[in-house]
């Protein structure tokens, strides 16, 4: 009872509630590639089961982040190499960063092309049943778990903590799920935003499988010449190009509006 009370005092002092807010917003930073995914394959979907697969999708993303901050140790040891390859030492963190990013770069792929045929005037596949809904929730719960090795990290650095952990993560989902059809609904409202975000989750599908490139790389040098990606990058050209698309929305909606103000009214 008191090793149980000791692990919650943790909590109730400032620097546990100033990490608890830092890692929370951290964790929705780094979910906003998750929440893009997810609202693009749920958007497949009819209207009425959208709603359904965001939540199950997200709750999934917070029971698998939950679990894997629980087995620390276990992803430690996934940075180990399994095995050598031409002197360079593949690892689990990079099988399974290479798989998720290949992964990621053909599903973004297809629903880039598909884009690009209906806008030619094509015929997108519909779909619809359990079988299409089960399909979509398996490739959230694929893309949920690669997604939680940065999270995880993210979560490591800034406490080491597991409740503090947990709930940064608890916190950020929540957040994550009430606001996800908002999110959803303005990326697959605006085709531009959607082709932004699009373009987004190609390069983070690039940059995971250069993660696991140089992740092997990194076991023929000795640690000083380490290489490291920074997905920072990423994530301000997402969000510089969205603000560009903002403001050529907000251009388009000032010049319809002129030119409504500017078409003579007719009088019977």
């Amino acid at each position: 009872m008191q090793d149980t009370q000791s692990i919650f005092d943790v909590l109730f002092t400032w620097q546990g509630v100033i990490n608890l807010i830092t890692l929370s917003v951290l964790e929705i930073i780094l979910g906003i590639d998750n929440i893009i995914f997810i609202s693009i394959a749920v958007d497949k979907l009819p209207r009425p089961l959208q709603k359904r697969a965001r939540f199950i999708g997200l709750s999934l993303a917070l029971i698998v982040r939950s679990i894997l901050l629980c087995l620390v140790g276990w992803i430690a040891h996934l940075r180990d190499a399994l095995f050598t390859l031409g002197g360079y030492g593949i690892s689990g963190k990079a099988l399974i960063l290479f798989g998720g990013g290949v992964f990621l770069i053909y599903k973004t792929w297809v629903e880039i092309v598909e884009k690009l045929h209906q806008n030619e005037g094509g015929h997108t596949k519909k779909h619809d049943g359990k079988d299409s809904f089960g399909a979509i929730i398996t490739q959230i719960i694929i893309i949920d778990f690669i997604f939680s090795f940065d999270s995880i990290l993210a979560a490591v650095g800034v406490s080491g903590e597991v409740v503090i952990m947990i709930g940064g993560v608890v916190i950020s989902m929540i957040l994550m799920i009430l606001f996800s059809g908002y999110v959803a609904d303005f990326i697959n409202r605006n085709q531009g935003i959607k082709t932004i975000a699009l373009a987004f989750l190609l390069v983070i599908g690039g940059v995971l499988v250069g993660e696991a490139i140089v992740d092997a790389y990194n076991f023929s040098v000795p640690e000083a010449e380490h290489l490291e990606l920074n997905k920072n990058y990423a994530y301000i050209a997402l969000a510089f190009a969205m603000f560009i698309e903002l403001l050529n929305m907000r251009e388009k909606r000032i010049r319809r509006k002129k030119d409504g103000d500017a078409t003579p009214s007719k009088h019977p």
